[in-house]
């Protein structure tokens, strides 16, 4: 069915952009204490949670549609047996 195959296809997407903010924020704690701030790479965890937040908030949204796609697909196959 098209709508649970764009379904999982916006799921894959949240779940990388999820993997990618996360190795972002896990990256921001190996910086090296001795470099100075305006050579070091910063990570803004405000932006960095809200993207999270985001990828999560995507994710449910996907899940939601293939339920109701899953639903609409017995339902017709209800009617049609």
């Amino acid at each position: 069915m098209d709508v649970m195959n764009a379904a999982l296809g916006g799921m894959q997407n949240a779940q990388s952009s999820l993997e990618r903010t996360a190795q972002r924020i896990a990256g921001a704690s190996t910086q090296p204490p001795n470099r100075p701030p305006e050579t070091s790479d910063s990570v803004d965890l405000s932006t960095e949670m809200v993207a999270l937040l985001a990828a999560r908030n995507q994710f449910q949204a996907n899940a939601q549609v293939f339920h109701a796609g899953d639903q609409m697909q017995k339902k017709l196959l209800d009617i049609m047996a």
